[in-house]
């Protein structure tokens, strides 16, 4: 509840605005109707919340003075901006209009942060290079670092940025000389994990990352002194390395500007990241799903109140002589006009249309299930095992793509690239990257914290700039801290943004088990929890020679790709092959038939595949034939082949490394048995591992993960049905 205090002009005195901060008359002028027209369109959406006409509300209240103190020194379309959904006042000044915002607020179809996807406050603005926000708290951190390197990545390889400029969404590989990335957030998710991550890498690499903390000092109902050790986050990050730290009555607007400034250029400078730390206030309730009344006494709310921006910034206008009381009602009356006017626009715009759903779950200009996908093997040299395909692989593509970094833990030949000269380089766990930072550089190829969530967020973040991060997840079972990032944030941009922003990428993850000695942590399997996430392609090689093919194609794709490589696939003898040639590529979604048959079909993937085949040798051995189908794209996966095979042979197993109940191949089988049980002469059977976790003794492993004894069993049961 602001405090509305009214005062009598003085007399004008220029000297006295020339002592703002610097800034003139017009521009403290800007100050106002900025924080006075973002307070207003907060309460006219909460007017058309309690009207039954939008669906949601939360408030930029008590933050204005701060944000729109940020929106001066920002420069729209050249800086980067990854911004708080209380940071309405900083979108306004950067350019983006009351009825832009109304319409997110309606869910309008035309609604340019996400055409009616998003809820209202999740700005994206692709002109003013405002990233889509999420409403995960923290996530937007780590991306912000991931931007901030493609920025210095830019400076250094100009080619790069040329070759992103012609790509699909090439308007969004933008850079200017000394354009600096944004990112701000409340004080409550500075508690996540990622926000510490993101200061490490920021610090780390010297990034020109400016952080803007609001701290009204809750979080919904928790007060900071539970959220925040200390009750300040400033004191605890200012041990950082290279970190500018600084605090800020965020509710005084020329105080704002003055430390916002300071900061600004000293990101601009290069000097390395800044961090704001504002005391702004919440004079409403954290949205209107909330009731603050529930925990803050009547005093509390009573001094809030007179700390409003607005309120307070209204009467300094007054007594500097900017502004008389006539002037400041003038002002407020033409804002109040242009809001009724937003608002009967936005909502007499049209909804979203209901086949507009399935818009922009993938590119719509690169279809990488595509016959341009399809090409023939020059096959020449000496064989390579499936981990030096990757090598191979990775190698061709970044030679004429300079968009593609590579990184992760232990990725890198030597962090310290002095040592080169004397040792041989590590290149990854598995040395599926070994040699490249050798070829390539640091600034291509470089190790990471160990921190997954960082990993995918940084990607991210340069994926969104138009670069074609490659980043590894060293094992799947580790790849958990990183599932916020991957399903609320890399899989659903280009979708929530309505297609201005995307995330093209690769992410590889070795997985899997049949390793003697993997145990419970490095023997997982899992592929269905992403193969459930639209926006994501998931593919899953069994030999070498697709390696090179599906790679280059994930590479060459418009989608974010998760690459999963068996580890127990990586040296074995019966899966190499030559090297393809540095155009080959397999579309995805086209299975490959390992072997004809006629009696029954075994649709399979990853190393199961070989298991598969040394089952129909022995049933063949019977005068059993049997066919395999290995599918080599999970998502999305042949579904024409596997009808062709379940047409032919009228039985059909599914067998999968992952456990039973819940597992990739339960859809399979669900879809078989609804779309072609006219076809089959027997039950679809199943064949995977047990509903428990992966033994060390490799006894242990060898009982609950399937093997080829039970294809051949299960085989027989089905033909004697």
């Amino acid at each position: 509840m602001a405090v509305q205090t009214r005062v009598k002009s003085a007399r004008n005195d220029s000297t006295k605005i020339e002592k703002h901060a610097g800034l003139a008359r017009d521009t403290l002028i800007r100050l106002y109707r900025t924080m006075y027209l973002s307070r207003k369109l907060d309460d006219r959406e909460i007017q058309l919340k309690r009207q039954n006409k939008i669906y949601f509300q939360i408030s930029s209240a008590g933050h204005e003075a701060v944000t729109a103190a940020m929106g001066l020194l920002l420069r729209p379309g050249a800086d980067w901006i990854y911004p708080y959904y209380r940071d309405r006042a900083l979108c306004l000044m950067l350019g983006v209009t009351p009825l832009d915002m109304l319409l997110q607020a309606v869910g309008a179809a035309d609604d340019p942060s996400s055409g009616g996807r998003q809820m209202p406050s999740h700005w994206g603005h692709a002109k003013f290079n405002v990233v889509s926000k999420s409403s995960c708290t923290g996530t937007q951190f780590v991306q912000a670092v991931g931007a901030a390197e493609a920025t210095l990545y830019y400076e250094a390889h100009p080619k790069a940025l040329a070759q992103a400029k012609k790509a699909p969404l090439g308007e969004l590989a933008k850079h200017a000389a000394d354009e600096i990335v944004y990112v701000s957030s409340g004080d409550g998710a500075t508690s996540e994990g990622e926000f510490w991550e993101s200061l490490n890498a920021a610090c780390a690499n010297k990034l020109p990352l400016l952080y803007l903390v609001e701290d009204n000092g809750y979080a919904i109902s928790v007060p900071v002194e539970v959220q925040t050790a200390g009750g300040s986050i400033s004191k605890l990050v200012q041990s950082f390395p290279g970190l500018h730290v600084a605090e800020v009555d965020g509710t005084d607007p020329i105080a704002s500007y003055a430390v916002c400034q300071e900061a600004v250029n000293y990101c601009r400078e290069r000097r390395g990241p800044a961090l704001i730390h504002a005391h702004v206030t919440r004079p409403y309730s954290h949205s209107l799903s909330d009731d603050e009344k529930l925990y803050k006494v009547p005093e509390e709310r009573e001094a809030e109140a007179h700390r409003d921006p607005l309120s307070k910034f209204a009467l300094f206008l007054v007594r500097e002589n900017v502004l008389d009381q006539k002037q400041i009602e003038s002002l407020e009356a033409q804002v109040d006009h242009e809001v009724r006017q937003a608002g009967d626009a936005a909502l007499a715009a049209e909804a979203p249309a209901v086949e507009s759903i399935l818009s922009n779950v993938y590119s719509p200009d690169v279809d990488p299930t595509a016959a341009a996908f399809e090409a023939q093997a020059q096959l020449h040299g000496a064989p390579k095992t499936m981990v030096e395909m990757v090598a191979a692989t990775l190698n061709d593509e970044m030679s004429h793509d300079e968009r593609i970094t590579v990184f992760g833990e232990d990725v890198a030949d030597a962090s310290r690239e002095e040592n080169l000269k004397e040792v041989k380089g590590k290149g990854g766990v598995f040395k599926a990257t070994a040699g490249l930072q050798r070829k390539y550089g640091s600034s291509r190829v470089f190790n990471t914290p160990l921190a997954e969530a960082s990993i995918i967020g940084r990607a991210i973040g340069m994926a969104t700039r138009g670069l074609k991060p490659v980043p590894e997840i060293q094992f799947f079972d580790y790849i958990w801290p990183a599932m916020m990032q991957i399903r609320d944030e890399l899989c659903v941009m280009r979708w929530r943004s309505n297609g201005a922003f995307k995330c093209a990428m690769v992410v590889r993850v070795a997985i899997g088990g049949y390793l003697t000695g993997g145990a419970v942590y490095h023997s997982q399997s899992g592929e269905s929890i992403f193969t459930h996430c639209p926006g994501l392609r998931v593919v899953m090689p069994s030999t070498a020679l697709d390696v090179a093919g599906l790679l280059r194609t994930a590479i060459r794709c418009d989608d974010p790709v998760m690459f999963l490589e068996h580890k127990h696939l990586y040296r074995q003898p019966y899966n190499r092959s030559e090297y393809p040639g540095p155009d080959f590529t397999i579309p995805f979604g086209k299975a490959r038939v390992v072997k004809e048959g006629t009696d029954v079909s075994i649709i399979t993937y990853g190393a199961f595949v070989h298991r598969a085949e040394v089952a129909a040798a022995q049933l063949q051995r019977e005068g059993i034939s049997t066919e395999i189908v290995d599918l080599r794209s999970l998502s999305p996966y042949d579904w024409d082949g596997i009808c062709a095979s379940v047409r032919k042979t009228h039985r059909v197993i599914v067998a999968y490394e992952d456990m039973l109940s819940w597992g990739y191949g339960a859809e399979l089988a669900a879809r078989i048995a609804d779309e072609l049980f006219d076809e089959l002469d027997a039950p679809v059977r199943r064949i995977a591992a047990m509903d428990t976790f992966c033994g060390y003794h490799p006894h242990l492993e060898d009982a609950i993960l399937p093997q080829s004894d039970r294809v051949v069993a299960s085989v027989r049961r089905l033909l004697d049905y």
